[in-house]
């Protein structure tokens, strides 16, 4: 049977809520993360707009690389000849997840109320490597598949030997790793939070190279094997696909917006259209009849959308219960939407707001 994609927030709950609707997954990118206070790579201010290569331990030609595109300071050609671009730039990263700077927001919420109070969830399969998903104690790991890997685990890139304690590899990348986004650093001071003036190598236990990192995918570098082994598994009997806060233009995981069934609906919730060379139609009419009620856009941000659509699942107690571990930011938006929905329940009962 054929699902129709809903017309608002209303209707995308009931699409979840109803017996038709069986399986689903979400597609999720950084905007999921925003609230979280998580610094972005691509938008303008991110990582790659700001990155400064003349402060990076790097050969000449490598900065002349990464001064034309940014992206080279993942890229595995120059990883493997020099770890520390990447080690450097990503540092603040990796020890505020050894911190747990970063809390889940009401975005990585949703999914984890999607499978507790529905068991409905497929999946959710994420570009972001922040590991925020991982942080939500009542969604299982086997439901969660890290497109681009995660920053919360290490291994060498060259022999592929896992980093056994997270911690101490972070120690090492406290003490060795320069910051070169705080002018404090001094060699003399290695003390905790003080980085080193100039970086050393951190060698692998196993090859003795110096190619530990997170386990974070590499431009150049292929995917993980779950990645392929999840979507062939559950994209054929997937009924609805949630697609949140990512631009889709990383392939292959916006691949998964054109591989699921012509039955499947997609539901889009992003600040803007995206998607629309992949397939996504944002405008209903006679010329595109034949994707008629097969996709929805919820435009705005994530973490807004997704409050909307807690609340009228009737799961918004849920996310009360857990509102001291939620960031700041999501907090606050929790706060505005229960004084909101206060106030329109005392217009209904007739009750002076003041």
């Amino acid at each position: 049977m054929k699902l129709a994609a809903p017309q608002d927030i209303a209707g995308l709950a009931n699409l979840i809520l109803s017996e038709q609707c069986r399986s689903i997954a979400l597609l999720t990118g950084a905007g999921v993360s925003v609230a979280s206070g998580i610094p972005d790579f691509r938008s303008p201010g991110g990582m790659y707009d700001t990155l400064r290569p003349e402060l990076l331990t790097a050969t000449q030609q490598q900065r002349q690389l990464m001064e034309q595109d940014p992206t080279y300071v993942v890229e595995w050609g120059v990883f493997r000849q020099n770890a520390f671009p990447y080690l450097e730039v990503r540092r603040p990263f990796i020890l505020g997840t050894r911190n747990q700077t970063w809390k889940p927001t009401i975005a990585h919420r949703f999914a984890e109320l999607l499978h507790v109070k529905t068991n409905k969830l497929t999946r959710v399969y994420t570009q972001n490597i922040d590991g925020l998903d991982g942080h939500c104690a009542q969604l299982p790991a086997d439901k969660i598949v890290s497109v681009h890997g995660t920053i919360g685990e290490a291994a060498c890139e060259g022999c592929g030997h896992d980093v056994a304690d997270f911690g101490a590899f972070c120690d090492k990348v406290e003490t060795r790793i320069k910051d070169i986004y705080d002018a404090r650093s001094d060699s003399d001071e290695n003390s905790a939070g003080v980085a080193p003036k100039e970086s050393t190598p951190i060698n692998c236990d196993n090859c003795g190279k110096p190619l530990v990192k997170p386990k974070t995918v590499l431009f150049g570098r292929s995917l993980p094997a779950e990645f392929f082994k999840r979507t062939a598994q559950d994209l054929p009997t997937l009924d609805l696909l949630i697609v949140a806060g990512t631009s889709l233009v990383v392939s292959p995981a916006n691949s998964l917006v054109y591989k699921v069934p012509q039955s499947t609906v997609r539901a889009v919730v992003n600040l803007d259209p995206v998607g629309e060379e992949l397939g996504i139609e944002y405008h209903r009419g006679a010329s595109n009849r034949k994707s008629e009620g097969r996709d929805f856009f919820a435009q705005g941000d994530c973490d807004s959308v997704f409050l909307d659509l807690i609340d009228e699942l009737g799961w918004i107690d849920d996310l009360v219960s857990i509102q001291a571990e939620l960031p700041s930011r999501s907090q606050d938006l929790l706060k505005d939407k229960l004084q909101s929905n206060r106030r329109q329940r005392n217009r209904g009962d007739g009750k002076d707001e003041r």
